[in-house]
């Protein structure tokens, strides 16, 4: 990158990008694409990979790559779960998760068909200083084949599109399909991580990949971000942890399937003062019953993945409503309760989706209240709630 095209892209960076590509031609000593691919790089970063701002001469790569790489809170939460002097990312891509290895492992092999990443990362690793990894431009499986040594770690992040573009989840339909080149990836490695879809039959992938230590569901901001499976020794029945990412910290919970069958849980017949929401990784990983046992609450119905209590649990993994009422779920109940017409709809275990229900009942998105359609036993039914941090204000505010 020459100096002119770094000061336009930091004098750019906050600009929108489609209105700076109409404009190239004022700017013909700019290749506009190439800038407005760092710029939408920038703006990306300010999110997904905040400590690459610190770095002016990091290049980022298209829109596709980008989109597909790792945050830097789930790399690094990556790296912290390996005990590895020698690491090997087989998909290397953007090479957010590559970085991340580099930072804990004393050498990491980055490896990626594409020439143009790999040039990409060559530029980055220089400008980072960073000289315990090696790129190699080769197809993974060919590369790994002519290796005569044994990693401590092999890393695997399957493409999960197929030909046609179309989003796929299971092993057999990602590229490379690791099922098939099984045999060749555990003869190189101690160990193996494999990132799979948020989508990913959890049960089904244990048995695929067989001598799964451990499963690691990661959530982040509501959402369960991605699946790993440590692939290593036979332990029997694989521990599934279910990691909860939030301002620098990880909630870590524990069990096995095993721990589910036996677990004792009690439904309850109506709802108390308190609705638990379990968060994004427990409700992908399912530990349902164990909820109930663990913390003494009363789920809502067997398929209904929300807990209540009177008593107030104060570190429930996910969050917790006051509810304030129950309701009959139609337009006219929500105008006597709701009358600024704002609200969040929750649903779970009914039958319509949030959006349907959220124009049937007249609501917009917003507010402090949430609207919860569920199933409590056998009763369709609805309450009006909020988050317990938000109780008090919304006393202050009914009782002016």
């Amino acid at each position: 990158m020459t100096r002119e095209f770094i000061d336009f892209v930091n004098a750019h960076k906050d600009e929108d990008t489609a209105r700076l590509l109409l404009s190239a031609a004022r700017y013909p000593s700019i290749d506009m694409s190439a800038a407005v691919q760092q710029i939408e790089g920038m703006q990306t970063a300010c999110e997904k990979w905040p400590s690459l701002l610190e770095c002016p001469d990091f290049v980022y790569p298209p829109r596709l790559n980008r989109e597909q790489a790792s945050s830097e809170a789930t790399a690094q939460h990556k790296a912290s779960l390996m005990e590895a002097d020698t690491v090997a990312d087989l998909t290397g891509g953007m090479g957010i998760d590559t970085l991340a290895f580099a930072g804990v492992a004393k050498h990491v092999d980055y490896v990626e068909r594409d020439q143009g990443l790999c040039s990409l990362m060559e530029h980055n690793l220089n400008a980072l200083s960073l000289k315990n990894v090696d790129v190699r431009c080769a197809d993974s499986m060919e590369w790994l084949r002519g290796q005569d040594r044994q990693f401590d770690l092999l890393f695997v992040d399957p493409a999960r599109r197929s030909a046609s573009g179309r989003k796929v989840a299971a092993f057999e339909d990602c590229t490379p399909n690791i099922l098939e080149h099984a045999e060749q990836l555990r003869q190189h490695c101690k160990h193996m991580m494999v990132k799979a879809s948020p989508m990913i039959d959890i049960d089904l992938a244990c048995r695929q990949l067989g001598n799964v230590e451990d499963v690691y569901v990661v959530g982040v901001k509501g959402e369960c971000k991605e699946v790993l499976f440590i692939v290593g020794t036979p332990t029997g029945i694989p521990r599934i942890h279910c990691h909860h990412l939030h301002d620098g910290e990880v909630d870590d919970v524990v069990f096995t399937r095993e721990d589910e069958a036996n677990a004792e849980v009690t439904y309850a017949s109506v709802v108390g003062k308190y609705l638990y929401e379990p968060n994004a990784a427990l409700m992908k990983a399912g530990p349902f019953k164990l909820l109930s046992q663990w913390e003494g609450l009363e789920k809502l119905a067997p398929n209904t993945h929300l807990y209540t209590s009177d008593r107030y649990v104060q570190y429930f993994h996910g969050r917790t409503f006051s509810v304030l009422m129950e309701v009959s779920l139609n337009r006219k109940e929500m105008q006597k309760w709701i009358p600024e017409g704002k609200a969040h709809v929750i649903v779970r275990n009914y039958p319509a989706r949030a959006d349907e229900l959220q124009r049937q009942l007249g609501l917009k998105e917003g507010g402090d209240l949430f609207v919860v359609a569920t199933t409590v036993g056998r009763r369709k039914t609805g309450f009006v709630c909020c988050l317990l941090e938000n109780y008090q204000q919304f006393l202050k505010e009914m009782n002016k």
